[in-house]
C-alpha cells in the first residue's frame, strides 16, 4: 500500500494559474497564452539585434574601402609628383642616376614625400627608393639632409625596406625579377644605413631579425658579398649608439645555431668575425644578458626566456668563436682574462648546463616541447676549448689584474664590475664546467689550484684567499656562520616557475640574483678547497696559525702559501656545520618541491600520448638522480650535490682537526639544536621507521625483478595497448611511492642524517649508546624478542620458532687449537648475516679431545680473540692483514696478486675453475674475518686489534643514506698515505715542493708492485695510472695530479677487492650507516675500547663475586677482595692496564664503563695456598684470587702473573 493513498481512486485536479507549459520537455513556442507574447517579442528583439550588426558590418566595410581608396589615390598623386620632379615617365622607370640634388631642402621634400607613400610590395617603389638614395649618395654634403633634420623619415624608410625584404624571402614567383629586387633592397639597407648610422643603431633588433630570416632562407648564397657589407655596416661606424647596434647584433643575428654553415659560401663566417670588434661584442652580450630585453610577460605574469635553448647555445659558440677568430686560436689566456668574456660565457654555460650533453652532442630544444635535438662538431669544439689550463688560468689571471670598475646603475642594466663581481662571475663559469665535464673534474680542479698559485699583483694574496675573502662578504656565508636557521630560506627556491627552460631573475628580484651569485661563488670555493686539502699535507695546513701570517716567503711551497689562516678555518667550519645541519635536518622541506614537480612532470607525460600509441617509458632511476628544482633557485645545483660537497669538506677539516686538536672544545657540537634528554628515544624510533620502509622498498624491488625490461622498448602489440599502459601506470605509481617515502623518511629520520652524515654534531658517548640500541632493537626482531642466548637457545630446541634442535646445529662448532681461524671459516661461513645469533663453540686439543672449562654462555670471547689473534697474526703463507710503521693493520695490498702468483707456480690456468674456486676462496675469507669483527661489534666484546687509520676511514665513510654517496664516501689524499707507507709520503711530498723541473725524476703515469713469493722470492708488476700513462710524463703542471692519482691507487685501487670483501662481511653483521657515526679513531675505540686510564672505582662497583668471595648480608668484601682493591688503587696506568688485559684480554675499559662489560669483571677464591699465582678464564672475564692475607705477597703474586703472559687457564 503506497504511503499517500488516501482512500478515494479518483486522479487529484491539476490546477495551473501560471499560464506555462507544465512539460519542461516541450517547445518553448508551443505555449499558450501570455507567454506565446513574451516569446515572440524576444525573437523580434533578436532579429532588430543582427540587422543592426548586418548594417554596422556594412558601414565599416564601406568605411575601410573608402579610407584605402583614398590612400590609394593620395599615393598616386604623390608618386605622380615625386616622378615629375625626378622626371620618371611611365616609359622610362627610375633608375641610379647620378644627377645630384641642388639643395638639402629639394632632397628633404623628395625624402618625405617619398616616404609617405612608399609601399614595402611595390617593386617601383623599391626603384624610387633606390633612385633617391643613387641622387642622394652623388650630391654634395650641403645638399643631402643631416639625419637630424628628418631621423624618424630615415627610420621609417628603413623599416619599409626591411619589411619589403622580409616580405619576400620566401617567395617562390617570378625569380629572376625578385632576384633583382632583393638586391635592391639590400643596396637600399646598406646605403640607409651609411647615411643615418645612430638610427641605424637604435633600429639594430628589426634590422638584424629581417637579416637572421634572410640567412636562413636560400636566397644568401647568390649575394654573400653583398649581404656582408649590409651585414656588418651598423657595426663599423663608432658613435654613441653603437654598443646598441652590437647589442641587435648579438640578441637576433648570433642566436642562429650553425650560423657557420649559412655564411659558409666564401668563408663569410670568418669575415664576419675580423669585422667585428670584440670588446664592444663582449660588452654587448653582457649587457643583453642583464636587460630584460631578452624575455617578454606572458598573460600568467610569470617571465618566458625568449632566448630558447638552441639559441642560447648558437650565442654561446658563436661568442666563443669570435674571440678564438680574433686571437687566431692560439692563447686562450689572451680572451678569456676578459670580465665580460667571463660573465658571459658563465651565464649562458649555466643556463644549458641541464639541457646540453656534450659528449653526445645533443641538447633539449625548450622551443619543440623538450624534443631531444643535435648539434654539430662546430659547437662541441668551441664548447671543449674552454676546458684548458690555459683558459681557466687566464681568467683567474683577469681576476686578479683587472682593476675595479665603478658600480653602474641599475638604469645602465650592466652588472657592476667590482671584485666582488669577478669572483662571482669566474665562479659561475668554473662551477658550469665542473658540472658539464664531470669526467674532468680533477683536471678542473688542478687547473684552479694551479692558477690559484699566483700571487695578485700588488698584493701578498692568492686567488685562493681572494676567493676567500669574496665568500666572507656575501649575504649567506655572513648570515648561516651566525644562526644556522637562516639557512633554510637562503636554500629555498625563490618563485621558480615549473615551466621548462631557463628563467632568469625578474628585474624585481634583483636580492635573490645576487644571493644565486653568492651561493656560485660559495661552492666553487668549496670545490677549490676540497681539491687542495687532498695534496695539503698537514704540516702545511697547521702552517698559518692567525690571519697576520698571511705574507709569502720566496721559498715557500705554493701550497703552504694557499693554506687558510687557522682562525679561517674556524669560521668555515661554523659556516658548513650550519649549512649541512640545514641540509639533513629539513631536508624533506627542501626537497618536497622536487617531487612535486617530478609528480607534476611525470603525469603529464603520461597523459599525453600521441596517435600512434606509442609509450612513454617511466623515469629510470638515472632520470630520479637528475636535479629538479635546485638550491636557492639555480638551475642544476642539486640539493645532493650541495650535501656532498658540504659533507666531503666538513669531513675533511674535522679530520684535521682529530688528528692534531686545533679547534676549541665543544666546537663541533650542535646540541642546543636538540631536546637531547629524548634524542636517544628519538633516533631508536626513526630507526624502526626506516627499517619498515627499507623493508617495503625490497618487496618492491623483487616485484619489479619479476617485470621484463623491454617492455617499453618494444612495440605494442595490436590489443595489447590498454596493459601496457596499465603496467605503466602501476611502475608510475610506484615511483612516486618511492619518492614519498624519501621524502618521508627525510621528515621522520632527521636525526638519522644527522648521525650519519655529521655524526660529530653528536657527543660520542650518546652515539655509542645509540650503537648499542640499535643492535639491541635488531637483537629483539631478529631473535623474536629472545634476546637472552640460553632463553633463544631454549626456545628454538623447544619448537616455537618452526626449526627444532637441528637449525641449532648450525650455531655451533668444533675448533681445534691453533687452528681457530680455519675451523671457524669452515663451519661458520655458511650462516651469512645468522653469525649474528648465539653461538657455541667446542674447544678441542689436537688428539680432539673436548676441553674441560666454563662456558661463559655461547659467544664466548676466549673463541672471537683466538680467531681474530690468528687471523691478523703474520704467518708463513699469504697474510691477509699487514702492519704499518706504527704496527696498525691494514689488508694485505698485494693477497691477491700474491695468490695469483703462486697459482701460476703451481700450474693452474687463468681460466679454469680451480683458479676461480681459489680466488673465491681467499675473497670469502676476507668476508668471514669481516664478520667476525662484526661479530665482536655486535656483542660489545672487546679485542686487542689496532687498524690503520685510513682502513677504519673506509668503515665510516660509507656514502651516508644516499645522498651524494660519491662526495660522502672515502676519498684518498696525501695525508692517509703517511699511515700506509711513510718513505712513500716522503718521496711524494719532496716531488710537490720540488722548486725545480720534476721531470728530472724521468717519472710517468705508471706504478710498479712488489709482489713477494714466498722464501725471499719477490716478483714486479707494472700498472698504467690513466690511460696511455707509461707514456705520459710527469711535469709541474700535472704533478699534483700524480700524485692525487699514485695516492687513489696504493689506498683504494690496489687493496679494492680485499677491502671491499672485508667490508661486505661486517656489513652483513653491523649496518654501514651504524658505523658512518663514528669517525676512525672512534671507531678504534668501539673495537677496542678506550684509551682513557682505567677508573678502579668504576671496575670495583660492577665486579660481581663467587665462592667464598660472594658478599654477605653484612655488605662487606671479603678481606683478600679488600686487598686486591687497594693493591689495584697502588697501580699506575700500565700495570691496571696489563691487570685488566690478563683478565679480559684487552687492556681498555669500555666505551661506557665497566657496567657494559660482557661478560662482568668476576672475582672467584681459588683456595688459600700462599704460593699459589692467580689465573683467569678470559672467556668469562673471570679472575681465580687465592685468599691472600698479606697485601706485599698479593702484590708480587699477582705481577709475576701478569707479566709471566700466562693466557687461558683452567685450576
Amino acid at each position: 500500500m503506497f504511503p499517500s493513498f488516501t482512500g478515494n481512486s479518483r486522479r487529484p485536479r491539476q490546477v495551473n494559474l501560471s499560464g506555462r507549459n507544465p512539460n519542461p520537455f516541450a517547445n518553448p513556442g508551443s505555449a499558450g497564452g501570455q507567454n506565446i507574447a513574451v516569446v515572440n517579442a524576444q525573437q523580434e528583439r533578436i532579429q532588430r539585434q543582427k540587422e543592426r550588426e548586418r548594417l554596422h558590418a556594412a558601414k565599416t566595410l564601406q568605411r575601410t574601402w573608402r579610407g584605402h581608396n583614398s590612400r590609394a589615390k593620395i599615393k598616386s598623386s604623390w608618386r605622380t609628383v615625386w616622378d615629375a620632379h625626378e622626371g620618371i615617365c611611365p616609359e622610362r622607370q627610375a633608375d641610379r642616376f647620378h644627377t645630384p640634388y641642388d639643395s638639402a631642402e629639394e632632397s628633404l621634400l623628395q625624402l618625405r614625400l617619398l616616404a609617405h607613400f612608399f609601399d614595402p610590395r611595390s617593386a617601383a617603389d623599391i626603384r624610387r627608393l633606390l633612385h633617391y638614395l643613387s641622387r642622394a649618395s652623388w650630391s654634395s654634403d650641403d645638399a643631402v639632409p643631416t639625419p637630424g633634420f628628418l631621423p624618424l623619415a630615415f627610420l621609417k624608410l628603413e623599416n619599409l625596406c626591411l619589411r619589403a625584404l622580409d616580405h619576400r624571402i620566401n617567395r617562390s614567383s617570378g625569380v629572376e625579377q625578385l632576384s633583382e629586387e632583393i638586391d635592391s633592397l639590400l643596396e637600399a639597407l646598406w646605403m640607409i644605413a651609411e647615411i643615418v648610422p645612430h638610427q641605424t643603431a637604435l633600429n639594430s633588433k628589426n634590422f638584424y631579425h629581417t637579416l637572421a630570416r634572410f640567412t636562413r632562407s636560400s636566397q644568401l648564397s647568390k649575394r654573400m658579398r653583398l649581404f656582408e657589407k649590409v651585414l656588418i655596416s651598423p657595426l663599423q661606424k663608432i658613435h654613441s649608439q653603437t654598443l646598441s647596434a652590437y647589442e641587435g647584433f648579438v640578441s637576433k643575428y648570433l642566436i642562429i645555431l650553425n650560423l657557420h654553415e649559412f655564411l659558409n659560401v666564401q668563408n663569410g663566417f670568418e669575415e664576419l668575425a675580423d669585422h667585428v670588434n670584440i670588446r664592444l661584442l663582449a660588452r654587448a652580450t653582457a649587457d643583453v644578458l642583464h636587460h630584460d630585453e631578452p624575455w617578454e610577460r606572458v598573460v600568467n605574469s610569470t617571465f618566458q626566456s625568449r632566448l630558447n635553448s638552441r639559441e642560447r647555445l648558437a650565442l654561446l659558440t658563436n661568442f666563443i668563436f669570435f674571440h678564438r677568430k680574433a686571437h687566431n686560436f692560439a692563447k686562450p689566456e689572451a680572451y678569456s682574462g676578459n670580465d665580460d668574456f667571463v660573465a658571459v660565457v658563465s651565464k649562458l654555460l649555466s643556463s644549458l648546463a641541464d639541457e646540453i650533453d656534450i659528449e653526445t652532442r645533443s641538447f633539449t630544444d625548450s622551443s619543440a616541447d623538450a624534443s631531444s635535438q643535435s648539434f654539430d662538431e662546430f659547437a662541441q669544439a668551441q664548447l671543449i676549448s674552454l676546458v684548458n689550463q690555459e683558459s681557466i688560468g687566464g681568467m683567474l689571471r683577469s681576476t686578479q689584474n683587472q682593476p675595479s670598475r665603478p658600480k653602474k646603475s641599475d638604469a645602465d642594466g650592466v652588472a657592476s664590475r667590482t671584485p666582488s663581481t669577478l669572483a662571482q662571475n669566474l665562479a659561475g663559469f668554473a662551477l658550469t664546467l665542473l658540472r658539464l665535464f664531470p669526467l674532468r673534474g680533477d683536471e678542473i680542479r688542478m687547473w684552479l689550484y694551479l692558477g690559484s698559485t699566483d700571487k695578485l699583483v700588488g698584493t701578498n694574496e692568492s686567488v685562493t684567499k681572494f676567493f676567500w675573502d669574496a665568500v666572507r662578504q656575501t649575504h649567506c656565508f655572513q648570515s648561516i656562520t651566525r644562526d644556522s636557521k637562516s639557512a633554510l630560506n637562503l636554500l629555498k627556491p625563490r618563485g621558480q616557475s615549473l615551466d621548462s627552460g631557463w628563467q632568469p631573475p625578474r628585474a624585481s628580484e634583483v636580492q635573490a640574483h645576487s644571493i644565486d651569485d653568492e651561493w656560485r661563488l660559495i661552492f666553487v670555493f668549496m670545490e677549490l678547497y676540497t681539491f687542495m686539502l687532498k695534496v695539503m699535507d698537514d704540516e702545511e695546513f697547521f702552517s698559518r696559525s692567525h690571519i697576520g701570517s698571511g705574507r709569502q716567503n720566496m721559498g715557500m711551497s705554493s701550497t703552504r702559501q694557499n693554506a687558510l689562516p687557522l682562525t679561517a678555518i674556524q669560521e668555515l667550519s661554523t659556516f658548513l656545520k650550519n649549512l649541512g645541519f640545514t641540509l639533513y635536518f629539513n631536508g624533506a622541506e627542501l626537497s618536497k618541491a622536487s617531487e612535486s614537480e617530478w609528480t607534476s612532470e611525470a603525469i603529464t607525460n603520461y597523459f599525453n600520448h600521441d596517435s600512434t600509441h606509442k609509450l612513454t617509458p617511466p623515469p629510470t632511476k638515472e632520470d630520479l638522480k637528475k636535479p629538479r628544482l635546485s638550491v636557492g633557485g639555480l638551475t642544476g645545483i642539486s640539493i645532493d650535490y650541495v650535501k656532498g660537497l658540504t659533507t666531503g669538506l666538513l669531513r675533511m677539516i674535522y679530520e684535521r682537526d682529530s688528528r692534531r686538536k686545533f679547534l676549541p672544545d665543544g666546537h663541533w657540537l650542535m646540541t642546543s639544536r636538540f631536546d637531547m634528554d629524548a634524542f636517544i628515544p628519538a633516533v631508536v624510533e626513526e630507526e624502526e621507521n626506516r627499517s619498515r620502509l627499507d623493508a617495503e622498498d625490497d618487496e618492491e624491488e623483487d616485484w619489479h625483478a619479476e617485470e621484463p625490461e623491454d617492455v617499453y622498448d618494444q612495440s605494442p602489440l595490436i590489443g595489447t595497448s590498454r596493459t601496457l599502459r596499465i603496467r605503466q601506470r602501476e611502475r608510475l605509481r610506484t615511483e612516486q611511492r618511492k619518492l614519498s617515502r624519501q621524502r618521508y623518511l627525510q621528515a621522520v629520520a632527521p636525526r638519522l642524517e644527522i648521525l650519519q652524515n655529521m655524526p660529530f654534531l653528536i657527543p660520542f658517548t650518546t652515539r655509542v649508546q645509540i650503537f648499542r640500541e640499535f643492535v639491541h632493537l635488531d637483537q629483539i626482531k631478529r631473535r623474536n624478542g629472545y634476546t637472552d642466548p640460553d632463553t633463544w637457545r631454549v626456545a628454538m630446541h623447544s619448537g616455537q620458532r618452526g626449526t627444532g634442535e637441528n637449525q641449532l646445529s648450525h650455531y655451533h662448532a668444533k675448533v681445534r687449537r691453533k687452528h681457530e681461524f680455519d675451523d671457524a671459516y669452515e663451519q661458520f661461513y655458511a650462516l651469512g648475516s645468522a653469525l649474528k645469533e648465539p653461538i657455541q663453540i667446542t674447544f678441542v686439543d689436537q688428539f680432539d679431545t673436548v676441553e674441560a672449562g666454563i662456558d661463559g654462555g655461547g659467544v664466548t670471547k676466549e673463541f672471537l680473540t683466538s680467531v681474530t689473534s690468528e687471523a691478523f697474526s703474520p704467518s708463513d703463507g699469504i697474510n691477509f692483514f699487514v702492519e704499518n710503521d706504527q704496527h696498525l693493520l691494514y689488508p694485505n695490498p698485494t693477497a691477491m696478486e700474491e695468490k695469483k702468483e703462486l697459482l701460476r707456480e703451481a700450474g693452474v690456468r687463468n681460466d679454469s675453475t680451480d683458479w676461480k674456486t681459489e680466488m673465491l676462496d681467499m675473497m670469502q675469507r676476507y668476508e668471514f674475518l669481516g664478520r667476525i669483527v662484526g661479530k665482536c661489534l655486535y656483542e660489545g666484546i672487546l679485542v686487542d686489534i689496532g687498524f690503520a687509520g685510513f682502513f677504519l676511514l673506509k668503515w665510516a665513510l660509507t656514502g651516508g643514506s644516499g645522498s651524494a654517496p660519491n662526495e660522502s664516501g672515502y676519498r684518498a689524499n696525501l695525508n692517509d698515505l703517511r699511515n700506509l707507507d711513510e718513505e712513500l709520503y716522503q718521496g711524494l711530498l719532496q716531488l710537490k715542493n720540488y722548486p725545480g723541473d720534476v721531470e728530472d725524476f724521468s717519472l710517468n703515469f705508471s706504478v710498479t708492485d712488489n709482489i713477494p713469493l714466498g722464501k725471499g722470492r719477490t716478483t714486479t708488476l707494472t700498472r698504467e695510472l690513466k690511460p696511455d700513462g707509461a707514456n705520459t710524463p710527469v711535469t709541474n703542471e700535472n704533478r699534483l695530479v700524480y700524485i692525487s692519482y699514485m695516492a687513489r691507487y696504493r689506498l683504494q685501487l690496489q687493496p679494492l677487492y680485499q677491502t671491499n670483501a672485508f667490508l661486505r662481511g661486517l656489513a652483513s653483521i653491523i649496518q654501514p650507516s651504524w658505523l658512518s657515526m663514528f669517525n676512525q679513531s672512534e671507531l678504534q675505540t668501539l673495537i677496542g675500547g678506550a684509551r682513557a686510564s682505567i677508573d678502579v672505582a668504576d671496575l670495583r662497583r660492577h665486579t660481581q663475586y663467587g665462592g667464598v668471595y660472594v658478599i654477605g648480608d653484612d655488605g662487606q668484601e671479603h678481606p683478600s677482595v679488600q686487598l686486591f682493591w687497594r693493591v689495584m688503587a697502588s697501580f699506575d696506568d700500565r700495570d691496571r692496564a696489563a691487570v685488566l688485559k690478563f683478565v679480559t684480554s684487552t687492556p681498555r675499559a669500555p666505551l661506557l664503563g665497566f657496567a657494559s662489560l660482557n661478560p662482568k669483571f668476576s672475582i672467584r677464591d681459588a683456595g688459600d695456598d700462599q704460593d699459589r699465582l692467580p689465573s683467569t678464564s678470559t672467556c668469562v672475564n673471570l679472575l681465580k684470587l687465592p685468599r691472600f692475607a698479606d697485601e706485599r705477597v698479593l702484590r708480587e703474586k699477582l705481577l709475576y702473573a701478569v707479566n709471566s703472559g700466562a693466557g687461558f687457564d683452567l685450576s
